[in-house]
Parts: C-alpha cells; structure tokens; sequence
C-alpha cells in the first residue's frame, strides 16, 4: 500500500489517474470497478442450505422420535417405524423452508439499505451505490455523510473533521488538511490529509480521491482479523423460549401422567412408549421460533411497501408499544416544497407569486404588480440569498432539476422572479471559502471575491442575526442600524413567522483583506442587513388524517423544529399538533428549567421551537423518564445521539445522513410522519399476529393432551395412536399457523391502547382461555370417538341420554362396557372417528384466533386467503388419511360413512360455534374476558 498521505495533491491525483475538475469517465471507472472489484468488505458466508437442513435435527424431542422409530424396527414395527422417520424428516423440510425463506428475506432487506456516495464522473455530479466506487474517483462528503473508501483529502471547508472513534479510539473530532505529510510511518491517527471508510464527517465539506477501496482499506484489514458475530435472538424470542421452558415441564408432567395411568392399566409399554413421546411431540410447539422469525421477516418486508425500512427486528416488538411519537416538521410533517411567500426589504414588504420550484411568477406590493428591477433593495437581498445558498435550480430538457437544502433552492427560484440567477453571478463573484450552517450559530457564510474585493454573504435566523449587524442598507445606501429598524424588522419577522412562515435574514459583509483563518467569530459580526425573506412549506395532507388515528390508538404527537415558536405553533395548529391543554416551549425556554420543572411539563408540551439537538436528547430523556415509549425522527448527524437514546430511532430516507440512518432503527424511505404512523400499525399488526399463531398452537397442542389424558383418566381405550397424533401435529398445526403468521391487520388495531413492554406474550388471562379453547376441542374429538366406540352400533344416543339423565347406572354401565370380540371391531373406526375431529377442530379453531373478541363473520371468513389456503389442504391431506389405502394402512384408518362424516363435521365445527357465542355474549356486556 502506498504512503498516499506522503503525496501533495497533484501527485495524488497524478498517481491515480484522476482529475480535480472532471474525476473519472464512465469508462474508465468501468474498467477500473473490474480490475479492482466492488468496494464492500467479503461478508463471512451464510449457513449452506445442506446445513440449515442438518441444524433441524439438533432437537431432544426429534433424537427421542429417532429412538422410537429404533425401537420399533427392533420389534418389526416397522410400518410404525416407517412413519415416524417420514415425520422426521417432513418436520425437518418444513423448518428448512421456514428458516431458508427467513434468511432470504433478511438478505433482500439488507440490500435494500445499500449506501450511497456522492461523487463527480465526467465533470458532473452524481450520486452512485457506495460499492461501485474505483480507486481514483473524486468524492464529496459533509457533515453527517460517512466516508465510503480511504481517500486522500484535496479539497476542503475551513471547518472540516473527521470522527474518527470507530477506527482509532480518537473520542473527538480530527481536523483535517490538503498538505503532503512528510513521515512514512505516520500513525493512522495523525494522517491529517486521509479519510477513511468506516468513520463520518463530523463538521464542513470537503472533496476527496479514493485511493484504496473494499478489502484493501483499513477497515479492510481489520475485517480480516474479525470472527463472525453470533445472531442475537430478539426480545420476543427470548420471552417466546422462557415461555416455552415452562409448556415444556408442564407438557413433561402431562405426559408423564398419561404415561403412567396407562402403564397402571397394563397396556405394552412398547406402545405406551410411542404414545408419550408422540404426545410430547405434539405438546411442544418445538416450531415457535422458526415461525416467529419468517413472520417478523415477512412483516418487516411488508412494511418496505410502506415506507418503513426496519434495521433490527426488536424494533417490530417496540413499535407496537410507542406512546409518543416526536417528529421534525420539514419534510416529515410537511411537503418539503419550500416556497418564498414574501420578501422584506428597504421596509417593503413584497407578496410573492407562484409556488414550487419553478421559477414563475413575481412580486406585488400593496396588491399591485411590480417588476423587481425598479427596487433595489428586494434585488439585494436576492442577490445576498442567492450568492449565500449551496443548493442549486438547474434548467434541462425535462424541466428543473434541484439539488440542496428546499429552503435554499425556494430563494434561488425567487431571485430567478427577479431576474437574477445563480450559474451567471457566479462567474462575476468567484466562490472562496464556505462556513457551514449549524445549529448553535443558527447562520451560514459564504465569501466571495468579485474583483479584488472580498465579500462575506451572510443569511440565518433574524433573531440572531440581527445581533450581528451594526448596519442597514436602504435604498441603496447604507447607514447604522438603529433601535427602530431593530423594532420594524422583529415586528415584521413576528408578523410573518405569525402566519406559519419560517424568515430568515440576509445581509453582507465586505471584509478588509484575507482574514487569517475563516472562522464565524472572526467574519460574522459588523454586518450589513438587507432584508428578510419568507417562505412556508405546506402542510401534508395525509399528516392531517392520521392525527385522528394516533389520538385513538394513545400516541402523544409531538413537533420538534429549528423554526420560529410563531411558525411552529401556526402549522401545529394547522395539522392538529396542537390542543387546547399544549404548550409550546423554545430552546432557550427549555434551557430555564430545571430537570424536576421539565419532567413535570414533558407530557403538556406539543411543540419544541428553536431547539439544538442537545434539546432533543434533553426531551427523550425526560420522555422516558415518565414511562413513556419514544420514537424520534431525525436527519442531521447532530440527532443521531438522541435517536440512539430514543426507543425507537427514525431516520429520514431521503434527508437523513448516513450516521442518522447507522443509529437509527428504523429508516423511512418517503421522509413522511404518516409513514412512522403506519409502521406503528403494522408493528402492533406484526405482534398481534405472532400472539395469535402462538395462542393456535398452544390451544391446539392442549387439545391433543388434554384428549389423552382424560381417556386415561375415565379408562377409555387411547382414542389416537403414536403416528396419529405425530400427523396432526404435522399437517394441521403448521401451515394455519403460517397463515395467522401474515393475517391482515385488524381494523381497530389503532384504537387499542398501547401495549406495555412488559407485557407478556400470553397474558395469564389469555393462558386461561387457551387452555379452556384446548379442553373443549378434546371434548368434541372424545364426544365422536365415544359415540363411535360405545353407542353407534350398539344404543342409540336418545336411550344414552334417558339412562344418563335417570342415574340409571346399571344401564350407564352396560352402555360404556364393550364385549371383548367386539373391542378390536369398533376400535379403529372409532379411533379413526376421534382422530378426524380433533384435526377438523384444529382448522376450525384457526378461524377462532383471528380475533378473541370480534365476530369471524365481521372480520370476514374470506380476509385472509392464506388461512383458506392453509386450512383447504389441511382438510385435503386428513380426507386423504382416511380414505387413501396407502394412508389407510400407515395411520391405521378407516373410511367413514356419510353419516359418520356429518358426525365428524358437526362435532369439529363446535369451538367455533362455541366461541362465537362467547364473542356475542362478552359484546352483549357479560364480559367472560378481555383478551384483544
């Protein structure tokens, strides 16, 4: 590797084939991408699909499943042994496919989030995929953007650094500089002219050249020495395994017990062996993570359609608890169409016609039309606007083209009303040096040379910056600034920040010589004002309708701007922000509090006007601290501190910088607050759904114990063999599950309250009503089979009834004991009865776990069309059980009459019936639970 910090600029470029002014050609950087490869670190390789399939066997219950299948061979069993292993490995594929799928669908997210680089190709600008930099290409960074290879500096702001903390441990800032170092052995630390992938601008512009790039850089190296990390499992997760800890030693004892009173009873222990390790199969839901995984994948992916790019899948689980949500105003809560409404100089104060970017239209003054020509002032002051701007309005073919910040460009296409244009004013005042706009000094400075002069062209907040001017120019000429304009200007400044405009002053300085460092303290003092300008963003629409949504669904909304209180209160208002019980507090207001006064106030105040973001980290902090669940937008690289606080970080897509978006947990790709909105909906979505496949599972797993352990409870024959209950666990179990796993959201998820993070997955009263759902759905599948095995062919189901209903016990006694030539007749259709019902009970009650308290039939039986799906081959799969020989022969089965049918279907129907009427009852206000 060269010493590239060892070279001056001419040599940089010399060496690697660049140019300062056109960079690269297209051709050449072609060439060079295929020499050198894409710049990106080699990821480590993912699992193989062979081992993803192999890591579904390292499972107790599966290996305890291959010592049955063993153990039957050993007893020539073998059509049982057969079967078993079949559901091994069926049980295998269906994880395979479910981990497969999860794995890929992260991968595509992932690519969605691919980094951007600015950089100049065949003299113009233009903004590429991070990977498809070359070594010689000519990059722009600033502040926020992070530095996509290691580059040597060429060009930069008098305020540029480095943070550099990621790569050297350095905990501040490194300024930077163009000149050739003269050590060889210059530790990274103290190389003042590179930049390197991996670390981010902290302050100022700069322009760069790559010289090494993917594996060759230093982070390159470092990657080289890293061992992989482990994935971490997320909260849901966690909470879904301590849960499962519990089903497990639960299922243990359950099973256990079944175990025994069937081995009191004399039964084969080679069968009751089977039995037991089959039911603990089927009472495990050893799949509850597989499935949590696609669904939260497949969610998150839905939320890309959305507008809502997730970064971390804990995020999905905190989204549906987000109580506040703080947004900034510019571009989240409004168009980010910036508009000049009105232009304040030589005390006129002129109307501006035409909106957007287009640049027609003109000014009114006192109502009438005027050409700008005739006023000097206002022609300044555009001219002041328009040389202190970094943006640009370019006129093509298709139209005009904007690049940089909306309000810079709104001043560019107002001064263009005027006549006056950016492309030519340049050429007559030649750029200098640029100082940065931040949000302490609430000002920008560009200095320009037009002959030998040098002007210092300055525009920021009128507040500060009238702090600066010691004079005014009007008309023309110019004369101290007194405390009467001082009044005029604010009461003019408070007039139009009044209407919902944000205003900022413009003014000059013409400067005595070079001064010896470009600093603000240094240049921005002893100005001159010229005039203000006013410009609005309008409101999004769609931010209005959502306002409704999150005041049902218990989200405080809160506006978070540099702008104007005025401004700030007046689009508030405009977009529902702001109530009757709000207040609104300014930076400086804020700094007068103490902490114990602030955390008293937090939850009153709406709207933050001219706040740093030192505030912002302030009000999440105070936020939290009452409890509430915080989700914070932001952009700049100086909001990345309290995003990282906040529960939630959300970065801008489209304005928000590359450290912005690192931290963040979120990323929304149109920069809309309605989208934050929505994200929150299908998070509350997301979670409710996995609540609802694990409410299934867990239901239908307590059904299939529950069946066993009170036939051995009452000394009934075991109504389901080992490969029965091994079957019903396969085909009826997984795919509703799936199904749940993407139902639509419920239309009142957002008028629900938030849920707590505490909560647990299964609250105690849902745990009740799963376990009340399972003994029910074992009652219907031992109602079939014991009208099969002790009445069909033997006493008609009205004697049945009249015995039972008189205590007649000795007629009871004689119904439910069957001779035993006939135990082995009635037994397999009985079984076959018994085993039909609880897998149609299980499709049934899918439809169930929809919703606990809202009807099917509202919700609509055919709204989820995977559900239909999953339970029509459910159904097909348990029809082909019984009356396909080959499934005849290996699940023991046999067909079933028409009227055995009708029986089957009325029996597996019921929970739904049944938990319908629970649902009528509890809304008619009986109120049997409250499970949402």
């Amino acid at each position: 590797m060269k010493a590239w910090w060892q070279l001056d600029v001419e040599e940089t470029t010399s060496s690697l084939g660049s140019d300062l002014t056109f960079g690269l050609s297209s051709q050449e950087a072609a060439g060079r991408l295929a020499k050198y490869g894409p710049n990106q670190l080699r990821e480590k390789e993912g699992y193989s699909a062979l081992r993803i399939f192999l890591e579904q066997f390292k499972n107790f219950i599966i290996w305890v499943l291959v010592g049955a299948a063993v153990v039957s061979g050993f007893l020539k069993e073998w059509v049982d042994a057969a079967a078993i292993i079949a559901i091994v490995v069926l049980n295998a594929v269906l994880g395979f496919i479910q981990e497969y799928r999860a794995e890929k669908s992260l991968a595509a997210l992932r690519k969605l989030s691919s980094p951007t680089s600015k950089v100049i190709r065949n003299g113009r600008g233009e903004v590429i995929s991070s990977s498809e930099l070359v070594p010689g290409d000519l990059i722009e960074v600033e502040a926020g953007d992070n530095i996509p290879a290691d580059s040597r500096v060429v060009w930069l702001t008098a305020n540029f650094s480095v943070q550099e903390a990621s790569l050297t441990g350095e905990s501040t800032p490194v300024a930077k500089t163009i000149f050739a170092l003269e050590e060889k052995e210059t530790p990274l630390a103290d190389r003042a002219n590179m930049v390197y992938m991996g670390t981010f601008t902290a302050s100022g512009k700069a322009k760069a050249v790559v010289a090494e790039t993917g594996m060759q850089t230093e982070l390159g190296k470092i990657a080289e020495m890293v061992g992989e990390i482990k994935k971490e499992s997320t909260p849901l997760q966690r909470k879904l395994e301590e849960f499962g800890r519990w089903i497990v030693y639960l299922c243990f004892i359950l099973v256990g017990l079944v175990f025994l009173l069937e081995f009191l009873r004399g039964g084969k222990i080679i069968d009751i062996f089977l039995t037991a390790v089959s039911l603990a199969v089927a009472a495990i839901p050893e799949g509850l993570p597989a499935v949590v995984t696609i669904a939260l994948a497949l969610g998150v992916k839905r939320m890309v359609g959305r507008h809502a790019l997730i970064r971390k899948l804990p995020s999905v689980e905190t989204l549906g608890c987000t109580t506040v949500i703080c947004s900034d105003k510019t571009g989240t809560l409004t168009k980010n169409e910036m508009t000049v409404q009105a232009v304040f100089a030589g005390d006129n104060l002129f109307k501006v016609t035409g909106i957007g970017y287009e640049p027609k239209g003109g000014f009114l003054l006192n109502g009438g039309a005027v050409n700008g020509d005739d006023y000097p002032d206002l022609k300044k002051a555009m001219l002041c606007g328009t040389l202190c701007n970094g943006a640009q309005l370019v006129k093509d073919n298709s139209g005009y083209k904007i690049y940089g910040d909306p309000t810079e460009v709104s001043i560019l296409t107002c001064a263009a009303k005027a006549g006056l244009w950016k492309e030519k004013l340049e050429k007559e005042f030649v750029f200098v040096q640029e100082i940065p706009f931040d949000s302490e000094r609430k000002k920008m400075t560009v200095l320009r040379k037009k002959g030998n002069e040098l002007i210092a062209f300055v525009k920021g907040a009128p507040d500060v910056f009238l702090n600066d001017c010691t004079e005014i120019e009007y008309k023309g000429s110019i004369r101290p600034l007194n405390a009467q304009d001082r009044r005029r200007i604010l009461s003019i400044n408070d007039e139009l920040t009044g209407g919902g405009m944000r205003v900022l002053a413009v003014g000059y300085r013409k400067l005595k010589g070079i001064p010896e460092k470009y600093e603000a303290d240094l240049i921005e003092n002893n100005l001159i004002f010229v005039g203000l300008a006013a410009m609005s963003d309008p409101p999004r629409e769609e931010v209005k309708n959502v306002m409704g949504e999150c005041a049902e669904a218990g989200i405080k909304t809160v506006m978070i701007t540099g702008d104007h209180k005025n401004t700030a209160v007046a689009i508030a208002k405009q977009i529902g922000f702001f109530r009757e019980d709000s207040i609104a507090l300014t930076g400086e207001e804020l700094d007068k509090l103490s902490e114990d006064e602030f955390e008293r106030e937090v939850k009153r105040v709406s709207v933050y006007a001219r706040v740093s973001p030192e505030h912002k980290l302030r009000i999440v902090r105070a936020l939290r601290k009452q409890g509430e669940i915080v989700a914070m937008t932001g952009d700049g690289v100086n909001d990345a501190p309290a995003l990282k606080e906040a529960d939630i970080g959300v970065a801008m897509g489209i304005t928000g910088t590359d450290v912005t978006k690192e931290v963040s947990d979120m990323v929304v790709t149109d920069d809309n607050f309605a989208s934050i909105v929505a994200a929150v909906e299908e998070g509350r979505g997301i979670y409710a759904n996995i609540q609802k496949f694990v409410h299934y599972l867990l239901s239908c797993n307590a059904g299939e114990i529950f069946v066993m352990l009170l036939a051995s409870l009452f000394g009934m024959p075991l109504p389901l063999l080992p490969i029965q209950i091994l079957w019903v666990n396969l085909v009826t179990d997984g795919l509703p599950a799936l199904a749940l796993g993407v139902d639509p959201v419920e239309k009142d998820i957002m008028r629900r309250k938030p849920r707590k993070t505490d909560s647990p997955v299964v609250s105690l009263e849902r745990l009740f009503l799963i376990i009340g759902q399972g003994f029910f759905i074992s009652l219907c599948s031992l109602f079939a089979f014991s009208y099969i095995y002790y009445l069909e062919d033997r006493v008609s189901l009205f004697s049945a009834l009249q015995a039972i209903i008189s205590f007649d016990s000795e007629r009871v006694r004689a119904m439910f004991t069957i001779p035993q030539d006939m135990q082995q007749q009635l037994i397999g259709r009985a079984r076959t009865v018994g085993f039909i019902v609880l897998a149609f009970c299980q499709d049934f009650h899918s439809y169930n776990c929809r919703s606990q308290t809202v009807s099917l039939f509202k919700l609509g039986v055919f709204s989820n069309k995977k559900l239909i799906g999953a339970t029509a081959v459910s159904i097909l799969l348990n029809i082909s059980a019984i009356y396909v020989p080959f499934f005849q022969n290996v699940l023991k089965t046999e067909p079933l009459s028409a009227a055995e049918l009708f029986i089957v279907i009325l029996s597996a129907s019921m929970p739904l019936w049944a938990m319908e009427a629970v649902k009528l009852a509890n809304r008619k206000g009986k109120f049997l639970y409250s499970v949402g």
